[in-house]
């Protein structure tokens, strides 16, 4: 499922969140949630390297450039697929959830951390019904929907950022292995969720992720529409955390000087 840019037409703004967001429907008839403004790469870029491992998220593009009627042009717009037969019930929250103790919901809070995502809320968090394609069951799909604040540094309200290529190249990822806990770089929102995460945790999603190509990973990033600086930055700083995470337990973890 991709837009038909054909023809886009506006049909209500939705309110809450950083961004600004139109629900449209396209050339097709399909309907969209399209994202305006600074968090539209990241959203895109971070959805699709859940997905890359094995984790469900929003069907998105980032579309380079598109005209809204009745709104207007827009650069970098993020469109989010709203199919008819997928139902978005509610929330999910990161204390409650049926996944807690898994090694694949601690693997969930370990991506977070290598996009630093700072903006770790139970809002951002969607639940779907839908059907599975092979078998025809109705499952529920756990997913964090809003990846906006991915991409930039950690901080508090000021420091900060989101979808900053050179701030996620700067800012520190692994701080040092404790016992069997691994102990990271982190200041944003939640930090509780990220204190009892193990090597062989860790680990695990790094051996996800080096399953990916450097092309892939590439790939992933290009779909954000990046300038070609940006696209180099962001694709090695993804594969030296990578790295690090491959390498806990196999080495001291020294710090980026």
């Amino acid at each position: 499922m991709m837009p038909d840019l054909s023809r886009v037409t506006f049909i209500e703004k939705k309110t809450g969140g950083y961004s600004t967001k139109y629900r449209v429907r396209d050339g097709s008839g399909n309907q969209w949630v399209v994202k305006i403004g600074n968090e539209a790469q990241s959203d895109t870029v971070a959805s699709r390297l859940l997905w890359a491992i094995g984790y469900p998220a929003e069907i998105s593009y980032l579309v380079p450039r598109v005209t809204i009627e009745g709104k207007g042009s827009f650069e970098n717009a993020r469109f989010e697929a709203r199919p008819k037969e997928i139902d978005r019930t509610s929330i999910w929250s990161w204390d409650n959830n049926p996944f807690i103790g898994t090694k694949e919901f601690q693997g969930l809070k370990v991506m977070m951390l290598l996009l630093n995502n700072w903006d770790i809320k139970d809002d951002n968090n969607k639940i779907l019904v839908a059907q599975n394609k092979e078998t025809g069951a109705t499952e529920l799909q756990y997913m964090v929907s809003d990846l906006g604040g991915t991409l930039g540094k950690t901080g508090n309200f000021i420091s900060r950022t989101r979808n900053k290529p050179a701030d996620f190249q700067k800012a520190k990822f692994i701080e040092k292995v404790e016992g069997d806990i691994v102990r990271f770089y982190y200041s944003g929102k939640r930090g509780d969720l990220f204190r009892n995460i193990t090597v062989e945790q860790a680990r695990w999603v790094g051996e996800l992720l080096s399953r990916l190509s450097e092309q892939q990973i590439r790939d992933g990033f290009r779909s954000g529409n990046y300038k070609p600086e940006e696209l180099e930055v962001l694709t090695r700083t993804l594969i030296e955390r990578i790295d690090e995470l491959k390498n806990l337990g196999d080495q001291q973890v020294k710090s980026k000087s």
